[in-house]
């Protein structure tokens, strides 16, 4: 396979060390290093590189890279030419063993990098994939020894760090303030993940490079926003961690919101990180707190086969920590006044998706209102999982002698219309890191305009102990949420 420039021929030439804070961990092995593997078959990392792992495990160069084996793919390129690359690949990667905190550790780590350039200026990403609670710790400790390029003529240094960023807007700015002494905001790049993904990136594409939707995409056309993120597994031995958070924490104030920034903004002056993420800040800053009356909470009861949260291994026996949350917010401007923008999000459901949808106004003085019986109104469905794919529902006249109206869809599939491979969402991210472009990830004002939609109602729900509603294991999630949507004349 011939090379795909992505990055500029001098780009390509810098040397780059990419360390890996947390290798040993599942995101590491399941999402971060099989991407990159996937950027480097397909020529889009510069030609020397280096990936260190580094974490607690005691492990050898040679473990490490076999359990970095165990998860590549050959997407990119034929089996012969890919175990080549798998070789070679791997060939670049080695492993430090230290502890977070110590300072011996990152003297190690520093001795390793210095393989790559002993003077010390290459290019250095640093993804922490560890826990929210030791960000501080090892970004302090970076610093320490000395790993952290600030200014040229040293190479650049960059910070990647995964959500959640911070429980509330106190602790986010916090961890924002304290982080920016190491690594300034232009080098930190916050990443959600599901802002790589194909559907999203072509979320501004279809608002913006379409000019049928642009007369249309406002309170006088559209009745509601629905955007819906559900799962069909529990737990899956993530209790520490998750009931620590909440469904609220872990995918509505991050996920969601960042879909609906998209969906809500303002073009942008230029297809330029800063100028998309300063309409996201505008739109995000019209949303008001949301109210308690316009939230509903719940948490999954035992269902078919299944157990209930509260029977989770590690979850506390009384814990009030929601797995389902619905709610509805409003985008405050000239554009969306009086349109609810209703969100959903839910463990341990009857389905997995993640899926936008548009619903349009009814047609006014409609002649054919006799003939359409139940029809539902217009509807763009943007779905992102699975069988990512956008359809467009418009009524339509069956065939036949009579007038009798019908509901069809217009469909792109992904799957059926590109027969390129589609890339993985953090290959898409992480190669805008390797390029600085942070157009896909989110800026330290555009996190605290999130955090001020939520904080005051996850201090409210906190302090007044407000027990969830049960639904059961693979259901629709409780009857109040439904109740909410219908509230609004949506049903879910």
């Amino acid at each position: 396979m011939p090379p795909t420039e992505s990055l500029s021929p001098l780009e390509r030439k810098q040397p780059l060390s990419i360390v890996v804070i947390g290798a040993s961990g599942d995101l590491s092995m399941r999402k971060i290093l099989p991407a990159l593997f996937a950027l480097y078959c397909q020529h889009r990392l510069p030609e020397q590189f280096h990936i260190v792992g580094f974490a607690r495990s005691d492990i050898s160069n040679e473990h490490f890279r076999d359990m970095i084996a165990k998860g590549l793919t050959c997407r990119y390129s034929s089996a012969d030419e890919c175990e080549k690359q798998k070789a070679e690949f791997l060939r670049r990667c080695t492993y430090v063993q230290g502890e977070y905190d110590d300072a011996e550790s990152y003297r190690k780590l520093h001795q390793e990098l210095s393989h790559m350039d002993p003077a010390g200026k290459e290019n250095r990403i640093f993804y922490l994939s560890i826990p929210p609670f030791l960000f501080l710790d090892v970004a302090r400790a970076l610093a320490k020894a000395d790993l952290v390029h600030r200014e040229q003529p040293s190479g650049w240094s960059r910070v990647v760090v995964e959500k959640p960023f911070g429980s509330d807007r106190a602790s986010s700015d916090e961890l924002t303030n304290e982080m920016g002494k190491v690594f300034d905001e232009v080098q930190t790049f916050r990443i959600d993940h599901y802002l790589g993904k194909e559907v999203i990136q072509n979320l501004m594409v279809l608002r913006f490079a379409n000019l049928i939707f642009d007369p249309v995409w406002n309170r006088r056309y559209i009745h509601s926003v629905s955007i819906s993120w559900t799962e069909q597994i529990g737990l899956e031995g993530r209790a520490g961690y998750f009931d620590k958070y909440g469904i609220i924490r872990d995918v509505m104030q991050n996920h969601l919101l960042q879909i609906l920034a998209l969906v809500a903004m303002e073009q942008p002056v230029a297809y330029e990180a800063g100028y998309i993420r300063d309409e996201k800040v505008k739109a995000l800053r019209c949303v008001p707190t949301l109210e308690m009356k316009n939230l509903v909470v719940g948490q999954y009861t035992a269902g078919p086969g299944q157990v209930g949260y509260l029977e989770e291994p590690g979850v506390p026996r009384h814990s009030i920590t929601p797995t389902f949350s619905a709610a509805v917010l409003h985008v405050q401007n000239r554009r969306w006044d009086g349109v609810p923008f209703l969100i959903r999000a839910g463990k341990a459901m009857n389905t997995s998706m993640t899926e936008i949808v548009i619903r349009f106004q009814n047609v006014p003085g409609n002649i054919f209102a006799k003939n359409m019986g139940h029809l539902s109104t217009n509807q763009l469905r943007i779905r992102v999982q699975p069988d990512a794919g956008i359809s467009l529902r418009i009524a339509n006249k069956e065939p036949g002698l009579r007038m009798s109206l019908n509901d069809s869809v217009l469909d792109l599939s992904y799957a059926s219309a590109f027969q390129e491979v589609i890339p993985d969402a953090y290959e898409s991210l992480i190669l805008d890191v390797v390029r600085g472009d942070g157009s896909l990830f989110i800026r330290g004002d555009e996190l605290e305009a999130a955090w001020d939609i939520f904080t005051p109602t996850l201090h409210e729900l906190d302090d007044t102990h407000v027990k969830p509603r049960g639904y059961a294991f693979g259901g629709t999630g409780p009857e109040a949420a439904h109740q909410l949507a219908a509230r609004y004349g949506v049903t879910w």
